[in-house]
């Protein structure tokens, strides 16, 4: 079972390891890193990683997709304590 539901809302935020998960409606944002390590723990993490790959592969390949998602610019705004 996924950590999230891919594309489902703007809100959810899971770590699996030190890696962050963010969902969208329009994409899943992956940073930080994730040590699998050849152990136990490891392979839990792996798996974790692995159900929330297969979750939006899931879900991607039951949409007809479009070719590219446009990104909107990033706003810039002045820094309040400088």
């Amino acid at each position: 079972m996924s950590v999230i539901k891919p594309f489902e809302n703007e809100e959810d935020s899971a770590a699996i390891g030190d890696l962050t998960v963010e969902n969208r409606v329009d994409r899943i944002s992956l940073y930080g890193s994730l040590q699998i390590t050849r152990d136990k723990a490891g392979l839990q993490l792996a798996q974790e990683l692995k159900a929330l790959i297969d979750d939006v592969l899931q879900v991607m390949q039951s949409e007809k997709l479009p070719d590219q998602v446009p990104l909107a610019p990033t706003d810039r705004v002045n820094n309040p304590f400088g």
